[in-house]
């Protein structure tokens, strides 16, 4: 039996940018929220694994394309469902439709740690997720690591604050899609444009008080950025794409 979620989210004013475009972040957020009520309506839910297993759920890699940007008023169905877990990663994906017709897909990768060593967890010992994949809506593309181009030039260094953070404590992962933006001046080089893809692989957590140095760089129609400690730790990298707007946009 297929088992997913569908449920639709109107997109608002305050998730636009300038452009009038949600910002990649709230498409991010939108994943995000569809992805937290599928796992609540799994027993999956951050609580419950806490309370269970004493363990949470971490984002290692994600992953949006979108055929158009999303738009102020909009009602977007996010249907997505989990491709079940054996070893340490489960894969979760995301059909993004607005008025019937798909505009977007997503996937994320995400690995289970314990709450005292923030080692990961085999996913074989959760019994809530036997049974309750996707099946046959499965796809079976991967997300691999990103490599970043040589060469990365200083854009900024950012200090983190309380309002990046969530409640695991630590820095919420669609704040470093902000993070991308800001870093690229996406102000200047969006205009007349708008973010079709994005990836980010999240490598170490950020947390609140530290500050992260930003790198930017381009290669081909990517954009790329690493984010880094001072003393050079290596805490995220992303990717973004972006395409030019159709006439109606």
């Amino acid at each position: 039996m297929d088992v997913f979620f569908e449920q639709a989210y109107r997109i608002d004013f305050r998730e636009l940018d300038l452009f009038g475009h949600a910002r990649p972040s709230a498409v991010l957020e939108l994943l995000q929220e569809a992805g937290t009520q599928a796992a609540d309506a799994l027993h999956l839910s951050g609580p419950e694994l806490r309370d269970k297993y004493n363990a949470f759920w971490m984002l290692a890699r994600v992953r949006y394309e979108l055929k158009r940007p999303l738009l102020w008023d909009e009602q977007v169905t996010v249907k997505t469902w989990h491709r079940g877990g054996k070893a340490a990663v489960m894969y979760r994906e995301f059909d993004l439709s607005v008025q019937g017709e798909l505009v977007g897909q997503a996937l994320s990768a995400w690995v289970l740690a314990g709450r005292d060593d923030h080692k990961l967890l085999h996913l074989s010992g959760i019994g809530e997720i036997e049974g309750s994949s996707g099946g046959s809506l499965c796809r079976t593309d991967s997300l691999r690591k990103l490599r970043l181009p040589e060469g990365l030039k200083i854009a900024e260094e950012r200090r983190l604050h309380y309002s990046d953070t969530d409640w695991n404590g630590h820095v919420n992962n669609a704040r470093y899609a902000d993070f991308l933006c800001d870093a690229l001046d996406m102000e200047t080089i969006g205009k007349g444009k708008y973010v079709s893809r994005l990836q980010l692989c999240y490598l170490t957590e950020c947390l609140a008080g530290e500050t992260i140095r930003l790198r930017t760089g381009r290669e081909g129609d990517d954009f790329c950025v690493g984010g880094e400690t001072l003393d050079g730790e290596e805490r995220f990298h992303g990717i973004l794409t972006l395409d030019n707007l159709s006439g109606g946009d």
